[in-house]
C-alpha cells in the first residue's frame, strides 16, 4: 500500500496569511493558552505560550490559482490556526498523519483537476490510525479523475490538510 504525504500550508500562502487572510480580515495573534489547537503551518498542535492566529484560508482557492482549475462554487474558506511568526514547518521524522487520533471523524473530500467536488468519504479513525488513512487515500487515488484530497474535521469542518496524487 502506498503512503501518502500531509502537505502543510505553502509558505507563500502563510506570508500571506500573516498579513491578511483569505476573508480579507488582518491577523490577529495571540498567546495560546492551552495545548492542542491544529497549526497547519507545522501540523502539530499548539503548546501553550506560542503565539499563533486563527484565520481563514481559502485551499481550493489557492491551488486553483496555480493550477489554473476552475472551482466555482466549491471555492470555500474556513478557520485554521498557524503560528503568528515564521516557523519550521512540520517534523521530518514525523510518523503518522496529523490530528489523527482512533474514533476521530473526518470527512475526505475528493477534486478534480478542475477543482471540482468529485466525491467524498467519512472516516472514523481507526485504531491502525495511519493505515486507515492510507486506505482511504489509496480508494480515493482509484479513481483517476482524483487529482487532490482535501481532509476535514466533522465536528467543525475546518481544513486540515491536504494530500495530492502522488
Amino acid at each position: 500500500m502506498t503512503s501518502y504525504e500531509a502537505r502543510p500550508i505553502e509558505p507563500t500562502a502563510l506570508k500571506e496569511l500573516r498579513e491578511t487572510d483569505d476573508a480579507g480580515r488582518p491577523c490577529v495573534p495571540y498567546t495560546a493558552l492551552e495545548a492542542g489547537d491544529p497549526l497547519r503551518c507545522c501540523l502539530r498542535g499548539a503548546e501553550p505560550g506560542e503565539r499563533i492566529a486563527l484565520v481563514s484560508y481559502a485551499p481550493l482557492r489557492r491551488w486553483a490559482a496555480a493550477s489554473w482549475a476552475k472551482p466555482g462554487a466549491y471555492d470555500e474558506q474556513g478557520p485554521v490556526f498557524i503560528h503568528a511568526e515564521e516557523c519550521e514547518g512540520p517534523a521530518g521524522q514525523r510518523a503518522g498523519y496529523p490530528f489523527s487520533r482512533a474514533g476521530a471523524l473526518r470527512v475526505l473530500r475528493r477534486y478534480s483537476a478542475e477543482g471540482r467536488i468529485v466525491g467524498g468519504r467519512l472516516l472514523e479513525i481507526p485504531a491502525e490510525e495511519e493505515r486507515g488513512f492510507d486506505a482511504a487515500f489509496e480508494e480515493a487515488f482509484t479513481d483517476p479523475e482524483v487529482a487532490l484530497v482535501h481532509v476535514r474535521a466533522v465536528e467543525y469542518g475546518c481544513f486540515h490538510f491536504e494530500v495530492r496524487r502522488g
